[in-house]
């Protein structure tokens, strides 16, 4: 594979080789199994002695033009890709922790991965102990004799927290411990954790890798000695990605920096609108001035990512009362699409923990959580405003007539 100067070139040009038709876009195995040559070949595949496809749950060439492409773009040594992200997020630990390890994590983390360490791993005797992505200086004293990883987001989801992963790295280098980094919300093309000292780099594919909200898929990226261990558990343990999504995901690749620049310049547009909003508490993003890790998100971020997060003022029912109003933003608890999606995180995607839980990474009952599309911009601004008036008027109605 041609080692291509450029992130564009890299998510566009590398690809599987052509059949004898010279297709110009790859084509798709939509098979079960490879044939061999003869009984040796078959040997020496199974012996790993050669290397080539036996079966879609192993390997398949629409899986490896796709790991190829965001290793590149990762600037990894390896990777495999899964049939979710959470599959992802699962196999990278579940492939590396025994019995006895322990996990240090960022307290900000997806709802589902808090179930993982909360509900899961304890069955296998893996502990974990939860640390502010805001209080770096709290880490390294919470690291123990069996610590083994240390696994964060940044940005978090919901809560846009950033930390400094160049630090997060050297200090995962003094104590020996695999950095496994979720770079879900900027994607290789906003940060490069790898770059910045990460030993893993996770993905849920189904977000801005896909960008149209079609598949669902993950990825594992890293270094070949990791990988080599998580590609063992995820070939004898099954979540494979389908030929077909792998298709779907490599061709997506090809448009990820220019959607990524829309969502990036759409939302810090819809941001610094709403920054000052009579009807809003707060509002979050990395590439406000506001932030309070402002200038650490430009340092290690090409731009701001396309999630902007506010709190509604009223609460609940405010909230309740203005996702109701929307007219054009979709309620999903997917993100990452050509589409802006709007989630309510508090009774979503994180509804499975505990209000303190919540509480303690800034998921108050008035979050919302806007992945903002390619949409005009104007649109997207015209329906949140007539929303949050809409909800106002709706809220105070009973108030008025009593």
């Amino acid at each position: 594979m041609s080692d291509y100067r450029h992130f564009e070139t890299r998510a566009i040009r590398p690809q599987t080789d052509n059949s004898l038709h010279r297709e110009h876009s790859s084509s798709i195995y939509m098979t079960s199994s490879f044939v061999f040559d003869n009984a040796e070949q078959g040997r020496a595949l199974f012996a790993e002695e050669i290397e080539g496809n036996i079966y879609s749950r192993f390997s398949n060439p629409n899986l490896s033009e796709l790991v190829d492409k965001l290793c590149l773009l990762e600037e990894t040594e390896d990777g495999v890709v899964t049939a979710s992200g959470m599959a992802a997020m699962f196999s990278s630990m579940a492939a590396l922790l025994k019995t006895g390890d322990h996990v240090l994590a960022s307290r900000s983390i997806f709802g589902a991965t808090h179930q993982l360490f909360t509900q899961i791993f304890p069955k296998w005797g893996i502990s974990h102990t939860y640390v502010d992505i805001n209080k770096p200086e709290e880490w390294e004293g919470l690291i123990q004799g069996n610590t083994k990883m240390i696994f964060l987001e940044s940005p978090s989801n919901p809560g846009l927290d950033i930390i400094d992963l160049e630090w997060l790295g050297e200090l995962a280098r003094k104590h020996h411990l695999i950095l496994n980094v979720d770079n879900c919300f900027a994607t290789p093309y906003l940060q490069q954790p790898a770059k910045l000292g990460a030993h893993l780099v996770t993905h849920s594919t189904t977000k801005y890798i896909d960008g149209q909200g079609r598949t669902v898929g993950g990825a594992v990226l890293g270094t070949k000695d990791l990988i080599e261990k998580i590609r063992f558990f995820t070939r004898n343990t099954g979540p494979a990605l389908s030929p077909f999504n792998a298709w779907v995901l490599s061709k997506s690749l090809e448009t990820l920096p220019i959607r990524m620049e829309k969502h990036c310049q759409n939302a810090l547009r819809i941001a610094e609108y709403l920054e000052d909003h009579e009807e809003l508490e707060t509002v979050k993003y990395p590439f406000l001035s506001s932030h309070p890790y402002h200038e650490l998100a430009k340092k290690q971020m090409k731009f701001g990512g396309g999630i902007v997060t506010f709190i509604v003022k009223g609460g609940f029912d405010r909230c309740s009362r203005f996702l109701d109003e929307l007219k054009m933003l979709s309620l999903t608890p997917n993100l990452g699409d050509t589409r802006t999606t709007v989630t309510h995180p508090a009774s979503t995607t994180h509804s499975r923990m505990s209000e303190e839980e919540r509480l303690a990474v800034g998921i108050t009952p008035g979050l919302i959580r806007v992945s903002v599309g390619l949409e005009n911009v104007n649109d997207i601004l015209e329906d949140i405003e007539v929303s949050l008036q809409a909800s106002k008027k709706k809220l105070i109605a009973p108030i008025l007539t009593n």
